[in-house]
């Protein structure tokens, strides 16, 4: 089912293929803290807190959101992280009284955008989460319960997939792990500030290219939406150049899709500074055949305000 032949105020969303880690012990929030972009102290149990956990020159290493359990956090992750995830977290336990464990084959997440329309048993978990650039809700559960309440729920509401989620995070300008989010790529690139960069907590790693791109105010490239101006298709990997110059690379494509709700050909993709002002137009060509090209203006994101 696609993202536009139903109304996603009323689809759900499975989450469950994604890593998830339980960290427990005394010193649990104070490592967390160290480690997060986000102040974890400001987490709350009715709420999922969004983050980057970065290296040393502040690139990404993960991107997870976090939830609060009464005696320790949960933190999930896209599901390419499995192999990475928790021994990138336990380098750093050192003499601290932290436990991480995989609970990934445990626990089920889904995500709901409008929960007025489901049932959901006592024992699960709800948390207010983001996820997609509009405010919804995580779903907790054991993963025992998940084809049954997967069944209960397709029957009143619509499942939007992967397909469908990927159109639709898109659409709303939301980068993804493995496209936009990369150990290459800096979370203000990638319009993560806002939601996952408290300037104000105490020292974590990574912190100090953070703080000094803050003062400067200034990103080598930006993730930009990008709009195809002779509505031919776009690809993930188009590299991008000033019209007219195919020598001077301005930047690449990162994920792009066929839009039906909005009716057009649109894409995500990192432009550098200099180029990356909304309105400008910039030619995307194939890296293996240029004389295939498509010209694009970059747009304001969200693509469907």
């Amino acid at each position: 089912m696609t993202a536009q032949s139903f109304s996603l105020k009323r689809a759900f969303f499975d989450l469950s293929d994604r890593v998830k880690l339980r960290v427990s012990g005394n010193d649990r929030l104070r490592f967390l803290n160290g480690q997060l972009t986000n102040d974890v102290r400001r987490t709350a149990e009715a709420s999922a807190m969004e983050a980057c956990i970065l290296n040393a020159k502040g690139k990404l290493d993960a991107h997870v959101f976090l939830t609060v359990e009464p005696e320790a956090f949960l933190l999930d992750a896209d599901a390419e992280l499995k192999e990475s995830l928790q021994p990138r977290l336990e380098r750093y336990v050192i003499a601290d009284d932290v436990q991480i464990e995989d609970v990934s084959d445990r626990l089920s997440i889904f995500h709901f955008l409008d929960t007025a329309s489901a049932q959901f048993p006592k024992e699960s978990k709800l948390a207010s989460a983001n996820r997609f650039g509009e405010s919804g809700s995580d779903i907790w559960i054991e993963a025992n319960q998940h084809d049954q309440l997967f069944r209960q729920w397709s029957a009143a509401l619509a499942f939007c997939d992967s397909d469908c989620a990927e159109v639709f995070r898109i659409e709303q300008g939301i980068p993804r792990w493995g496209r936009e989010m990369t150990g290459e790529i800096i979370p203000v690139e990638a319009n993560l500030e806002e939601r996952c960069i408290d300037y104000e907590k105490g020292c974590y790693i990574g912190q100090e290219t953070i703080s000094r791109m803050k003062m400067s105010g200034q990103t080598n490239k930006r993730l930009c939406g990008l709009v195809s101006v002779n509505n031919s298709p776009l690809l993930a990997g188009m590299k991008l150049f000033p019209i007219g110059e195919e020598k001077k690379e301005a930047g690449w494509i990162t994920s792009a899709t066929h839009s039906e709700r909005l009716g057009k050909e649109i894409a995500l993709g990192y432009v550098k500074r200099g180029f990356n002002s909304s309105g400008s137009r910039l030619d995307a060509l194939k890296p293996q055949d240029q004389s295939a090209s498509s010209r694009v203006e970059i747009v304001d994101l969200p693509f469907a305000r």
